[in-house]
C-alpha cells in the first residue's frame, strides 16, 4: 500500500498503466479506524480492482472546535490497518491540500434531509461540510463505487441525493453497522467512553431493541413504538437528543408503520455523543 499526500500524486497513481478495464472503490474515512471501517474496506476489496482509502479529518463538517480538536488521530495505526484490509492507496492529505488558500466553493444539499435529525442538532452546516468534501473526493479519485457505513444513515441519504442531483457516475453502497459483542455500534468516538459511561452507552442499542420488539409484537403506531424505545433509554439513565421513526429514503416522519421504517437515535453519554439506528417493517408492505 502506498500513502499519498497530494491530489497530483493520487491522480498520477490512478493513471498508472494497467492491463484491461479496472474498477476503483473509495472508502472515505476520518481515521481512528475500527472494525466498521475495516468491513467497508474488505467489501471494497471483494468488489473492486483498486481500493483507495481516504484519511482526512474534515474541519468543514465540525460545528464545534472542541469536538474537532478531540477527534482521535493515529495515522500510523490507521495505515497499518488499511494495508492489512487490502487497501492499495491511502490518501492522507493535509487540510491545506483539500482547502487551499483562496478556496471559496461549497456544495450544499438543501431541504428536510439536511435539516432534520443530525441537521437539527448539529446544524445543516455539518452536512454542507460533508457534501463539499465528498464532492471533492469524488473528483479527486473518480471511483466507480463508494462505501459508507449504515450507522451514518442520514449521511448516506444526503450523499445519494448529492450524486443523483449532480449526475455523478458513482454507486453508493451502505454496509451494515458493525457492533461490539454486547451490541454497541462501533464508532471512533467510543474511545472517549469511560467507566460507567461505557455500560450506559448500551442504552441506544437497548432502545432500538425495544422498538424492534414492539413492532414484532404487532404495534404499528410509530408514536407508541417511539415511546417504548424512549422509556427503555431513560430507564437506563440516557435521555435521547432525538429518537425518531422516519422514511429511510426521505427521512420524513412516519405515523404508521406500513413498510420499512428507519428508527434513528442520538444521545450524549457523559461527554460523548453517539448515534445508532435500525430498520423495522421490512415485510409490512407485503401483507
Amino acid at each position: 500500500m502506498r500513502t499519498l499526500r497530494t491530489v497530483s500524486e493520487l491522480r498520477a497513481a490512478l493513471r498508472a498503466p494497467r492491463r484491461g478495464e479496472r474498477t476503483i472503490a473509495l472508502v472515505p474515512t476520518m481515521g481512528a479506524l475500527h472494525e466498521g471501517h475495516i468491513a467497508l474496506m474488505r467489501r471494497a476489496r471483494e468488489d473492486a480492482d483498486e481500493v483507495v482509502v481516504s484519511l482526512f479529518v474534515n474541519p468543514a463538517q465540525f460545528t464545534d472546535d472542541a469536538d474537532l480538536a478531540a477527534y482521535p488521530r493515529d495515522e500510523v495505526r490507521d495505515a497499518a490497518l488499511a494495508a492489512e484490509a487490502g487497501a492499495d492507496l491511502l490518501f492522507a492529505p493535509s487540510p491545506e491540500e483539500v482547502y487551499p488558500p483562496g478556496f471559496a466553493t461549497r456544495v450544499e444539499v438543501h431541504g428536510p434531509i439536511v435539516e432534520t435529525l443530525e441537521g437539527a442538532h448539529r446544524g445543516a452546516e455539518h452536512f454542507h461540510g460533508v457534501t463539499t468534501v465528498v464532492t471533492k473526493l469524488l473528483n479527486m479519485v473518480g471511483p466507480d463505487v463508494v462505501y459508507f457505513g449504515q450507522k451514518d444513515a442520514q449521511q448516506v441519504v444526503v450523499v445519494r441525493r448529492l450524486v443523483a442531483d449532480l449526475d455523478v457516475p458513482v454507486r453508493i453502497e451502505a454496509i451494515p453497522t458493525v457492533r461490539e459483542p454486547d451490541g454497541l455500534a462501533l464508532s471512533s468516538r467510543n474511545v472517549h467512553l469511560r467507566g460507567a459511561d461505557r455500560e450506559r452507552a448500551l442504552a441506544l442499542r437497548r432502545g432500538l431493541d425495544a422498538a424492534e420488539a414492539a413492532h414484532a409484537a404487532g404495534e404499528r403506531d410509530a408514536g407508541r413504538v417511539r415511546a417504548a424505545a424512549r422509556d427503555v433509554m431513560t430507564g437506563l439513565g440516557v435521555e435521547p437528543e432525538y429518537l425518531e421513526l422516519v422514511d429511510p429514503d426521505t427521512l420524513s416522519p412516519v405515523g404508521t408503520i406500513a413498510g420499512p421504517v428507519l428508527v434513528t437515535v442520538a444521545a450524549r453519554v457523559g461527554t460523548t455523543r453517539l448515534i445508532d439506528n435500525t430498520t423495522i417493517g421490512h415485510d409490512d408492505g407485503r401483507r
